[in-house]
């Protein structure tokens, strides 16, 4: 299952259902606001987002599943990771990337600008098309799901003793303004099952240029996943 980073949306993910069909189902999360969902009322909550995508899987026929979740879509895949253990059905594992651990804080209030400032930080991180940035309508109309997304995760921290027996494996860019490797490392603070972390060259939107790698730690996930 793949969740998208702040005012991203499923289609991001279409590349990873490209390499993974037909061998694996892969499930791209839209999240309420953009595309085709977007005249439905945006979610500003982590926690509550997750409780929404626990309810649509549970009515899932059971396989096995590895949550990946980029930035905002990491803390996400860590809360959804929370409730299927409760719910009898964890994940194979957590495949968290761009993000820091959900327990660490930063002063953030992106949400709280105005709109050209939002607008330059999506620049900045180089997660947003060229030609979005330039369609003036287009951008417009993606900035209300945007700032929420960015309020979501903003006002978002979980407790330190907030653990999963689900395995986390953590991907980071070198140079990812969005997380240290202090704070990537602090991941591992945040299950009791196996842990890793992988490093690549880049910043926060590394994945781009590594996916056949960030693929491969799929495939090693769910193998292991099938394999028990």
């Amino acid at each position: 299952m793949c969740l998208p980073h702040a005012g991203g949306s499923a289609s991001f993910y279409y590349p990873v259902s490209q390499k993974l069909a037909p061998a694996v189902d892969v499930v791209a999360i839209q999240y309420p606001g953009r595309q085709d969902r977007l005249r439905d009322q945006g979610i500003p909550d982590i926690g509550e987002l997750a409780d929404h995508i626990a309810e649509e899987l549970a009515r899932l026929t059971p396989k096995p599943t590895v949550l990946f979740g980029h930035s905002m879509g990491a803390a996400i895949g860590f809360e959804l990771a929370l409730r299927l253990e409760r719910a009898g059905a964890g994940a194979v594992e957590l495949v968290a990337s761009g993000r820091r651990a959900p327990s660490t804080t930063r002063p953030e209030r992106v949400h709280l600008l105005g709109d050209d400032a939002i607008i330059a930080e999506m620049a900045a991180l180089n997660g947003t098309s060229g030609a979005v940035l330039a369609d003036e309508e287009i951008l417009r109309m993606s900035l209300p799901a945007l700032r929420n997304d960015y309020r979501a995760i903003e006002t978002y921290q979980a407790p330190a003793d907030r653990r999963l027996r689900t395995p986390i494996t953590v991907l980071t860019g070198d140079a990812d303004p969005k997380t240290t490797m202090a704070e990537a490392e602090a991941w591992r603070g945040h299950t009791e099952g196996e842990f890793r972390v992988e490093v690549y060259p880049g910043g926060h939107f590394f994945l781009a240029e590594h996916q056949e790698a960030v693929l491969a730690q799929l495939r090693r996930a769910l193998a292991a996943g099938t394999a028990v």
